[in-house]
């Protein structure tokens, strides 16, 4: 998979994309390449920011989903209630919010550039299901046994089977995306096992780097 802002390129990053499905452990993992002096673009903390006070999206959202935003700021609980089981609501809120967090990514990319950052990573849960895999260099899918998914999953605050369901029904199998990876990294074994398996990635990373330089 060649980026189409040039991996190979002295000039710009090599471009990681970390995916995966839900409860699959892509936070903690992300939390990892930053823990090896990666930077990294988080999507769901950029959706974080837009939807707290001041938030791009606020006003818009307001205006869309009528109850969602409560004393100047994205009710995340209520908006996802409103969006769990009604994929026209999904849609209309993907339509808002993607552009903003693709604007919000072009800056993190660009100031990393600028910074001679080697290697980015660009965290984004729905990285295949919107196509943003042709913008990187390098897929990485994090991966767990579904029951253990499934555990993780049900622990999180307000979730529920059918939400849980909904949500899955959305994405793409994980033994997909795992075959379209160029690397898997496992989440179920520890996490000093996952923090090998993410300096193996970099290390692979770097030698492709360095075969192009």
């Amino acid at each position: 998979m060649s980026g189409a802002r040039g991996g190979n390129s002295p000039h710009k990053p090599f471009i990681i994309g970390l995916t995966g499905s839900i409860a699959m452990g892509k936070s903690e993992t992300s939390r990892l390449f930053v823990a090896e002096g990666v930077p990294v673009h988080d999507a769901d903390a950029a959706i974080h920011k837009l939807y707290g006070k001041g938030g791009a999206a606020v006003e818009k959202i307001a205006k869309e989903f009528p109850g969602a935003v409560k004393n100047g700021e994205v009710d995340r609980t209520t908006l996802s209630n409103m969006v769990a089981t009604d994929a026209g609501a999904l849609k209309r809120l993907e339509a808002l919010v993607h552009p903003l967090v693709i604007e919000d990514r072009d800056e993190f990319l660009t100031e990393a550039a600028a910074k001679g950052a080697q290697i980015v990573v660009l965290d984004i849960p729905l990285l295949l299901e919107t196509g943003a895999d042709e913008d990187v260099d390098a897929l990485v899918v994090v991966s767990a046994p579904q029951s253990v998914q499934h555990e993780r999953a049900l622990k999180r605050p307000g979730m529920t089977e059918e939400k849980f369901q909904a949500l899955l029904s959305r994405q793409l199998p994980d033994v997909e995306k795992r075959a379209r990876a160029h690397f898997v990294i496992v989440t179920d074994q520890g996490a000093e096992h996952a923090r090998e398996q993410v300096k193996m990635v970099l290390s692979a990373v770097r030698e492709k780097i360095q075969k192009h330089a």
